[in-house]
């Protein structure tokens, strides 16, 4: 799946996985529910004690009764202040708790499913851009959640109550709010739908940015050596370029929109004041329900302006978590058999079977291989390169599976058994080996994570890396940075050896395992790989 590949929008696969997550918490939910509730409850109801202030303050003189009248009317508002007050603590400790909780899980969640893929699916992806598909997977969760939770759910809730209570003051101001709002939120959808595309062509360029800049940072030894810094930056700046164009377009449309809602936010006020004063003229209404009028309006006309600005956030978050919903429901290409049994190794005998490989019919690059190694035996694959000697250590790893034919080891076919205990069987050493951006200890019990400290270090200098390690002023925590890029070639293929070592597995393949290291080196490694290989199956691969 080439990393420009860009499909549409996909709100409803990422609705599923977000509720799913979601449910994972119940109570969290129902009380973050509870508590949005009382808050929208409370504003609703205290227009109606400050409509009930003014009227007392409008149509009765200062006497003591109405003293206790209006203090009586501003405890309860007072009361009511402070419930909103206690809801809205709630409702936040809930929606933080909520959102990390969920956040976390789907964070591991699309780590796991990447890493579900195969070899072909890494190779073709650029790693930057893989990240940041996990990563936008979970945090555009929070974009959801808090649209849901600060503004559909009250825009609801806030927006019936307030037509209800105003309908139920004279049917005219109800019916003119319902229409308006209805309207507003209709030309929200329509103006967004216009807009939509604006935003993925924004997006799209976005993660090409992504993209070459990781590109050009992972190669930017080849970049210094052939002298391509200004070929480089001409390339990035065309990238930029583009992206500018598609974020003007995206902000202007921007700008013409929120133009819109504007207007129609004081055609709404304008109307229902002017329709107030016809009323109140009439004796339909009073000074109060002016209250009314104006804080309902200017209460639903925050939470519709947020509606188109939340909308057009929430279709950024799904379109932004949609590109890992296409990883996860990519088929895979290798997968384990239903009930597969783990590898079991007693001899390290393996067998090609009349193999045939190929990515397309009319290229092969392996066709009718027949190989038995038998268990102990040393092989070498020597050959020049493109002569398939690496795509037989694939098939055999089941990085790819076979077209043709069948690999076995000790009789299983490996398509038959798990991959993680096929993988456990094989020690590989590649001629390129990368290292973490740990520890030289962490690296080197890669090869196996329950190993002791004595056999770590022993495993280390059978490799002959301990001398150089221990030379070093944090020893075996020194961190070797990216892909080991601190290290020398020599120093990270020892480091490669040892863990091979430490692994000790039945099965051992050596890809070129010597060819980064000086003469001296290799005759130690040499003499670490004789005691390595005794008792293993070993194949070999070489150029010479």
């Amino acid at each position: 799946m080439p990393q420009e590949a860009k499909k549409p929008t996909r709100i409803w696969p990422v609705v599923r996985a977000y509720t799913r997550a979601t449910l994972r918490y119940p109570w969290t939910l129902l009380i973050g529910l509870i508590g949005l509730g009382v808050m929208q409850y409370v504003d609703l109801a205290t227009p109606l004690y400050l409509k009930r202030l003014v009227d007392t303050l409008s149509e009765s003189s200062p006497t003591e009764s109405t003293v206790t009248a209006l203090t009586a009317v501003i405890v309860a508002y007072a009361g009511l202040s402070m419930v909103k007050w206690v809801a809205t603590r709630v409702q936040r400790a809930s929606l933080t708790r909520m959102e990390a909780k969920v956040m976390s899980d789907l964070a591991n969640y699309g780590f796991d499913e990447l890493f579900t893929h195969g070899h072909d699916f890494f190779i073709s992806n650029f790693a930057g851009t893989l990240t940041r598909r996990v990563t936008r997977f979970a945090r555009s969760y929070e974009q959801v959640y808090d649209s849901l939770m600060f503004n559909f759910i009250p825009l609801v809730v806030f927006s019936a109550g307030s037509v209800s209570i105003l309908y139920a003051r004279n049917p005219v101001l109800g019916v003119t709010l319902l229409v308006w709002v209805l309207g507003f939120i209709a030309v929200q959808l329509v103006v967004t739908r216009w807009r939509q595309p604006l935003r993925v062509a924004r997006a799209i360029e976005d993660s090409k940015i992504t993209g070459s800049l990781s590109d050009a940072v992972g190669n930017h030894t080849a970049i210094t050596l052939f002298a391509a810094d200004a070929h480089e930056r001409t390339i990035f700046r065309a990238i930029v370029d583009r992206w500018y164009a598609a974020t003007m377009r995206s902000w202007n449309s921007d700008s013409i929109i929120n133009g819109i809602q504007h207007f129609l936010g004081i055609a709404i006020e304008v109307a229902l004041l002017w329709i107030g004063v016809v009323l109140w003229q009439r004796g339909l209404v009073t000074v109060g329900d002016f209250i009314l009028i104006q804080i309902y309006v200017i209460g639903l006309f925050d939470q519709v302006w947020s509606f188109g600005n939340n909308i057009r956030r929430l279709y950024d978050a799904f379109a932004d978590a949609s590109e890992m919903i296409d990883i996860i429901e990519l088929p895979r290409a290798i997968v384990d058999a239903p009930q597969a049994p783990a590898l079991t190794v007693e001899h390290g005998a393996i067998n090609f079977d009349s193999v045939g490989f190929y990515f397309t019919p009319d290229r092969p690059i392996l066709k009718d291989l027949a190989l038995d190694i038998a268990g102990g035996e040393k092989i070498a694959l020597v050959g020049p390169s493109g002569a398939g000697k690496s795509t037989v250590i694939k098939l055999l790893l089941r990085q790819y599976d076979v077209s043709e034919g069948t690999v076995r080891v000790d009789g299983q076919d490996v398509r038959e058994v798990t991959q993680d205990s096929l993988h456990e069987a094989i020690a590989f050493v590649p001629q390129e080996p990368a290292l973490f951006h740990r520890t030289l200890r962490e690296n080197i019990l890669y090869g196996r994570r329950d190993a002791t400290e004595e056999e770590m270090v022993a495993a280390a200098k059978a490799a002959h890396c301990h001398e150089f390690i221990s030379a070093l002023p944090e020893g075996y925590n020194t961190y070797v940075g990216e892909r080991g890029v601190k290290l020398s070639g020599g120093e990270r293929q020892r480091v490669a050896i040892a863990r091979a070592i430490l692994k000790n597995a039945p099965i051992l393949v050596l890809d070129e395992a010597t060819s980064s290291l000086d003469s001296e080196s290799e005759a130690l490694i040499q003499d670490a790989l004789a005691k390595l290989m005794e008792g293993k199956t070993v194949i070999a691969i070489a150029h010479r």
